[in-house]
């Protein structure tokens, strides 16, 4: 049984269709990864099953209930959680407040929110920032902030747009490890990635979209030598 069943999933701009008929399916405990070329509607579609963009057609069932159009935080409250590309903590408050407002979306009682927190933030490896403004962490502990915030919320399926984007190599393998860990700890992950080698080497299965259709759908290996994954991202990007 799919945790997530996407079918003809559509959103037109005016005359753009930045997704059309796209439809696949995402087993619980798996990470699938989501590539495409810059333009291909992989944001978007993250927007249409998360409530940010109302889709124009088609469905979103997760766990056996459909999804489509509704609020973002209803769908959150579903078990549905969302890291963003364009990091926006709250930089005035501390690591520990950001997650904590992340935690009081399931529970209103402080002391529980704040251990709830605590542990989410050694999960993700930076107990000794807890107290640090988040406008004083670099863009990979951004990052992991991001990541503690969206599992505060308790998601059962997580969707992370780019979370080694705009970090230094040092960084990514960490970053890589914990979204492994996040599926050891039975949180079933879609992911954009651009870097091709990180989602041939963590994902179960990888979705490839351009200029908003889905192209391709399979394991790593089958994508890899898809001709037209070849013609519309492989071949034609640097994945380094």
């Amino acid at each position: 049984m799919s945790i997530l069943k996407v079918e003809n999933l559509s959103k037109s701009f005016g005359g753009i269709h930045a997704n059309q008929d796209i439809s696949f399916e995402v087993q619980p405990g798996e990470i699938l990864g989501v590539i495409g070329p810059n333009g291909a509607g992989k944001s978007t579609l993250f927007d249409l099953i998360t409530g940010f963009t109302k889709p124009d057609k088609g469905s979103v069932i997760f766990q056996d209930q459909n999804i489509f159009g509704l609020r973002p935080d209803k769908i959150s409250n579903l078990g549905v959680g969302r890291t963003f590309q364009k990091l926006k903590p709250f930089a005035d408050q501390t690591l520990l407040e950001n997650v904590m407002i992340g935690a009081f979306s399931k529970e209103n009682n402080q002391k529980v929110a704040r251990d709830k927190a605590l542990e989410i933030i050694e999960f993700v490896q930076l107990l000794e920032k807890r107290h640090h403004y988040a406008k004083e962490l670099s863009t990979g502990q951004r990052k992991r902030l991001e990541l503690a915030r969206a599992l505060a919320t308790d998601p059962k399926l997580l969707l992370m747009d780019e979370v080694t984007g705009g970090v230094d190599q040092k960084t990514i393998p960490g970053l890589v490890e914990l979204v492994k860990k996040l599926r050891d700890r039975g949180v079933t992950v879609i992911t954009i990635e651009h870097n091709i080698n990180i989602i041939m080497d963590i994902s179960n299965h990888v979705l490839a979209l351009d200029q908003g259709k889905k192209i391709a759908f399979g394991q790593p290996k089958e994508i890899q030598n898809n001709q037209k994954v070849i013609d519309a991202y492989l071949g034609t990007v640097d994945a380094a």
